[in-house]
């Protein structure tokens, strides 16, 4: 028998006396020596050449003796395939979720921006307060840049405005605005990538957050809103605050939308520091105490944690956008080749299926 044959068989028969139902069952091998019927299995005489090809006519006889689907797979998958074990390597998607801070989530268009340089690929971002007005310009489109200069020309009276009420002391009305000068698209529907926003509930505690599908305005204003200072927003029957005051960072949303590795954007304030002098020092230390006690809760969903250096900013510091997307890029370049070593092996044992 010519070599190429002899090769050529030796892999059918260890494809067809593997798994096949029909064949545990009974039916032996085409090329076996006994039953010499009329419809008995083929023998090794019909393999032949016809010139330069090789007579398929018995591929065929055979698919249709163990099922014609069944035998197509059997004679098309690699060994790997039919060992159990899928030759497809598993893709990699990077999730970001965006932590909180106000003024200091401007350091949130650093980390875009080199990420961005050096294209690595996100699957999908999430945030809460500041981390959730730059996650949804960044999935609408918007570019690391435009976010940046966006953020160093806020003011606070862009998204607030100072009216006392029951329930807080400033309206966040203004910030739909300022949202529709920024965002490409104002539909989770409509989102370059999937987005995550997430509010908590007033009442419950529990977290609420928003993807899939309705406008963002809502979304993002009710994850702003932070407690004692806005005003909560009224959204289907529910008062809904701050997202970071049920869940710092989003990480477990980020892996809801299908992320396999979470990059988590912490923005600290530092610790203990000069005493408060003021209403709104003593909430904002008090949410940092008890946010330190819970943040075992997004990190054991995150696998990579970026944390800018904005220690010594204010909440209101929107005229240190510079210094904040320098501390982003900074903590970003720090953290690039960690992230790069997720993507690098994906790609190489890609291109080693391939070549194989």
């Amino acid at each position: 028998m010519p070599a190429r044959d002899a090769i050529f068989l030796a892999c059918l028969e260890s494809g067809l006396t593997g798994s096949s139902h029909r064949l545990r069952v009974g039916i032996k091998p085409f090329w076996h020596k006994q039953e010499r019927r009329r419809d008995a299995p083929l023998s090794r005489n019909r393999l032949r050449l016809r010139g330069d090809a090789m007579d398929h006519g018995w591929i065929f006889e055979g698919a249709r003796r163990v099922g014609f689907v069944g035998g197509l797979r059997q004679f098309t998958l690699p060994a790997a395939g039919r060992s159990g074990r899928s030759s497809q390597v598993p893709p990699v998607r990077i999730g970001l979720a965006l932590g909180g801070g106000f003024a200091r989530g401007i350091a949130h268009a650093g980390v875009l921006k080199v990420l961005d340089q050096h294209h690595i690929p996100i699957h999908c971002v999430t945030g809460v307060s500041a981390g959730s007005i730059v996650a949804a310009a960044y999935a609408s489109g918007a570019a690391p840049g435009e976010i940046a200069r966006a953020g160093c020309s806020m003011r606070f009276r862009d998204v607030g405005r100072w009216r006392l009420g029951r329930l807080g002391l400033v309206g966040s009305e203004r910030m739909n605005r300022f949202l529709k000068r920024l965002l490409k698209t104002y539909l989770f529907e409509e989102m370059r990538i999937p987005l995550g926003v997430l509010a908590t509930d007033l009442s419950t505690g529990e977290s609420v957050p928003f993807a899939g599908s309705g406008t963002v305005f809502d979304a993002i204003r009710a994850s702003c809103s932070y407690p004692g200072l806005f005003q909560p927003v009224r959204y289907r029957g529910r008062l809904l605050v701050d997202g970071a005051m049920s869940m710092e960072i989003p990480a477990a949303l980020a892996r809801q939308l299908g992320a396999t590795h979470v990059i988590s954007v912490h923005l600290p304030t530092g610790g203990p520091g000069a005493p408060p002098t003021n209403l709104f020092q003593v909430l904002n230390r008090c949410f940092q105490i008890l946010q330190s006690r819970s943040e075992n809760n997004w990190r054991s969903e995150t696998d990579l944690i970026i944390a800018p250096n904005v220690h010594g900013v204010d909440w209101d510091a929107f005229g240190c956008g510079p210094q904040l997307i320098k501390a982003g890029e900074a903590a970003a370049l720090a953290a690039l080749p960690e992230i790069e070593e997720w993507i690098r092996p994906a790609a190489a044992r890609s291109e080693l299926m391939l070549a194989v």
